[in-house]
């Protein structure tokens, strides 16, 4: 938590030029197609123009998540009527774009999906590596994942103004979707003795990462054409998720290095 100039304490990254607030406020961005990460509404509320704002969000794709009315006052303590909206500070991509841009360029895509990964710094890390090494695009879904604010894209340095992010409702679909469409899936987890470096990731790959609490959810293991590992001589166990992003991305950069 933070605390502001007036005394009131607001979530630690919150900041006024992430978020707006007030139902027709929010509604008037959703009718302009405002790129807006979710919208939080008090779950008191039910009155017929919230029913509204909740239909044009389901037909903008805009996750909306129900919420004590304490958690909008620690976001603004000004009248938001019980509606906040975190406005993403990028435009989301179309995965499909990104696959048929590579395959008509004659690029092997290299697609990153984070599964759980929450924290925004951990994800502005992420996203820097990402685009200096040349990944092609991140997915994430829509709820569950860290939101694409000011910090996200100053912990990146920048590179989420270049790099694609695209946004899935559903990631187990949308990572069936990239297999459907000649990506191999690969899994990064501790669940097996294969290394990394027994991958081919020379072919259009998919690369999931989870988060270092849960790991990757079980319904996108299934969908795995491979599992591999980090391989670990210490005595910790685990490597920070940003930096075991890093060891795997460029895992699969040095082979396309080499095989060229």
């Amino acid at each position: 938590m933070e605390k502001r100039k007036d005394g009131f304490l607001i979530e630690k990254g919150a900041h006024e030029k992430d978020f707006i607030f007030g139902t027709r406020a929010v509604m008037e961005a959703l009718h302009a197609q405002k790129d807006i990460d979710k919208i939080l509404v008090n779950k008191e509320l039910n009155n017929d123009l919230i029913k509204e704002l909740l239909s044009l969000a389901k037909q903008e794709r805009v996750p909306v998540v129900r919420v004590p009315e304490a958690k909008l006052n620690r976001i603004t303590r000004k009248n938001h009527q019980g509606v906040v909206a975190h406005m993403s500070a990028i435009q989301y991509a179309s995965m499909d774009n990104v696959i048929e841009e590579c395959f008509s360029k004659g690029i092997d895509p290299m697609i990153l999906v984070l599964d759980r990964i929450t924290d925004v710094r951990n994800f502005g890390a992420i996203a820097r590596t990402a685009e200096c090494a040349g990944v092609h695009a991140i997915l994430i879904p829509e709820k569950g994942a860290a939101q694409i604010n000011s910090d996200a894209v100053k912990t990146s340095a920048g590179a989420l103004n270049f790099l694609p992010v695209c946004r899935a409702k559903n990631l187990f679909f949308a990572v069936k979707e990239l297999k459907r469409m000649g990506l191999n899936i690969v899994s990064c987890t501790e669940k097996t003795e294969r290394d990394m470096y027994q991958a081919d990731f020379t072919v259009p790959t998919a690369l999931i990462m989870g988060s270092e609490e849960d790991g990757i959810s079980d319904e996108l293991m299934q969908l795995s054409d491979e599992f591999v590992r980090i391989p670990m001589g210490g005595n910790i166990e685990s490597l920070n998720v940003s930096v075991a992003c890093g060891v795997m991305i460029y895992e699969a950069i040095r082979q396309r290095k080499t095989s060229k």
